[in-house]
């Protein structure tokens, strides 16, 4: 069987790690030769509203623009 070339993980939603906005939410966009997803820097209140924002017309252009200018 054939290996399948490693792919990027999709851009996700995680509880934020900070504690000055515990309780919150934060989209992480992993990028390519990166170890560490990049965050994007918002906060959301809850789990949805961080998801709905990663598939609105807001969060993809975000999102690409991120991936780009890490691209170089």
């Amino acid at each position: 069987m054939k290996k399948d070339k490693k792919t990027v993980p999709a851009p996700f939603a995680a509880p934020t790690k900070d504690a000055r906005f515990a309780g919150t939410y934060e989209v992480l966009v992993p990028v390519e030769g990166r170890v560490r997803p990049h965050r994007v820097p918002l906060q959301f209140a809850t789990l949805e509203r961080a998801q709905a924002w990663i598939h609105s017309a807001e969060g993809k252009e975000a999102i690409i623009e991120i991936v780009a200018s890490e691209r170089g």
